[in-house]
């Protein structure tokens, strides 16, 4: 389902914004609509005062069963460009994407990242997603980081006065998620190597695991469409205890029942394993809270699990100095 960005501006829409007279227009911010709160933090801090982004898919909201309104189609329709994640991680909505982007133009964020990346990083499902691209790339943050420059782009594209300003926002922003990067590698590797297993609802943190070093169990695979059977459950709990895992973790996307099924099982069996914490898997927090933003996510769900799991959170890192005080946070 990968769209390319449309550059030749024979092929742009007629939305509003592309109605206006061309002097008008240019000095107008770009009106964006992403689908997910991860490619609109990166097109929000990118493209800055150049950019006025809507969200669609906000806190708690599934993406993979994600059912466009007509509303949503209705605001998508009238976008000067639209973010989205890509790799099917927009589903239900995939259709209309297809659609709207024959004459709006597109950006897949996390399909354009992986071009980018090494083959060896980019990973791919298991079972039924087997041959599929994981589309959750956003858990590295040096993967995530690559985006900076594709959004710097595609700003630069529709609004050539923004181009310098995006690109230099795009340098900043990346450092920073670089320096996140390496904080939540000094994190994880506090965790003994005894209890480096994260178990999860669904399959959503295989690239957040093989950054920082945990095997990864989702109970579902990548994607939500297919519910967890009770095979899943009970292959998940052998798992735990065979691993004798301390901590399972429930995500802000999906009902906890089946985390709290295989507590329960883990618990007749004779085991001990406790609920470690939520973690933001396919959204991030509210916005006007730290977990409203792409590190505050990350920050959030590297010390729930490192401490979860029996270690201890590096001290913050100087290049995100600026973001901890302007959340006047205390510890990192």
């Amino acid at each position: 389902m990968a769209l390319a960005l449309l550059v030749a501006s024979a092929a742009w829409p007629t939305s509003a914004h592309a109605q206006a007279e061309p002097a008008e227009a240019a000095s107008q911010p770009i009106a964006v609509v992403a689908t997910t709160q991860m490619v609109a933090d990166m097109l929000t801090v990118v493209g800055g005062p150049c950019a006025q982004v809507t969200t669609l898919m906000g806190p708690g909201i599934d993406p993979h069963l994600y059912r466009a309104s007509a509303g949503d189609v209705d605001r998508l329709s009238r976008a000067e460009l639209i973010g989205y994640n890509g790799f099917d991680l927009e589903g239900q909505l995939g259709a209309v994407l297809a659609r709207l982007g024959q004459r709006i133009p597109t950006l897949a964020l996390a399909e354009r990242i992986a071009e980018g990346v090494q083959a060896a990083r980019l990973l791919e499902g298991e079972d039924e997603y087997e041959g599929e691209t994981d589309p959750h790339l956003w858990g590295a943050a040096d993967v995530w980081a690559l985006g900076t420059d594709v959004a710097a782009e595609v700003i630069g594209q529709l609004r050539p006065a923004c181009a310098e300003a995006a690109a230099e926002r795009a340098r900043d922003y990346a450092a920073q998620l670089d320096a996140l990067h390496d904080w939540a590698l000094a994190s994880a590797a506090s965790v003994p190597p005894t209890k480096r297993t994260l178990v999860t609802s669904h399959d959503a943190f295989a690239y957040f695991g093989a950054a920082y070093g945990f095997d990864v169990a989702g109970i579902e695979g990548i994607s939500t469409e297919s519910e967890a059977s009770i095979a899943d459950i009970r292959e998940t709990v052998e798992l735990v205890l065979e691993t004798g895992v301390p901590a399972i973790f429930v995500e802000t996307t999906i009902s906890p029942r089946t985390i709290e099924a295989v507590q329960a099982a883990v618990r007749d069996r004779g085991g001990d394993v406790t609920i470690g914490g939520e973690l933001f898997g396919d959204a991030m927090g509210d916005a006007g809270t730290p977990e409203g933003t792409y590190v505050g996510m990350i920050r959030h769900n590297v010390g729930t699990v490192v401490r979860a799991l029996g270690g201890e959170v590096a001290a913050w890192p100087d290049a995100l100095a600026g973001w901890k005080e302007r959340w006047e946070l205390d510890r990192p």
